[in-house]
């Protein structure tokens, strides 16, 4: 039995067609990575957890928050042990939440898995150590000096930092989000024009 091994043509032409689907391919992925705003998902900016709307009822619920004042997104949802930890957990967790959406699978109550509860709790704690350990606080409510550490913080604060909102449903009406940059402040002109007299 022979075998041709002349198989590809000798005018290169299969490397024009090999180049131009390989353009192709590098084309789209750039028009994608353009259009879902990949590179903001870098940053620390809270407007990046809108690029998908399903976000919006969240930020929102933050953004009405005391700990808009203190905290973005990510001082909360991705931990704080090292750089590569941090957009470890960025990626793998924008990777669900990009295939999720992207399938219009979204929940309409939208609930953090037990990894991101973790992180979550380990950040509470961070932060508010001192109200955590603190033994003024013994005997301050009962029972609080057993659990302070033992379970979740938001079993008892429920509502912070993202208030009642629980799903998609349950604020009317939710728009997106203006910039949180307050150097930029969207005022319309004619209110600058009431505040200038």
């Amino acid at each position: 039995m022979k075998f041709n091994v002349n198989i590809l043509p000798k005018s290169g032409k299969w490397r024009k067609t090999a180049g131009f689907f390989i353009a192709v391919v590098i084309g789209i992925g750039m028009f994608i990575a353009h259009e879902a705003k990949i590179t903001s998902y870098l940053s620390d900016d809270p407007q990046a957890c809108v690029n998908c709307h399903v976000m919006t009822p969240v930020y929102n619920s933050w953004m009405k928050s005391s700990h808009r004042e203190w905290a973005n997104c990510n001082d909360c949802h991705v931990p704080h042990d090292n750089v590569l930890t941090k957009y470890y957990f960025k990626a793998k967790d924008g990777l669900y939440h990009a295939s999720v959406f992207t399938a219009r699978a979204e929940p309409d109550v939208i609930k953090t898995k037990e990894a991101s509860q973790a992180v979550v709790q380990q950040n509470c704690i961070r932060c508010h150590v001192q109200q955590v350990t603190q033994t003024k606080y013994d005997g301050w409510l009962e029972g609080h000096d057993e659990s302070r550490t033992g379970r979740q913080c938001w079993s008892c604060h429920t509502h912070v930092p993202h208030g009642k909102v629980r799903g998609l449903t349950t604020v009317k009406y939710n728009l997106a989000p203006l910039p949180t940059d307050r150097e930029e402040a969207v005022i319309p002109s004619w209110l600058e024009e009431e505040l200038k007299n």
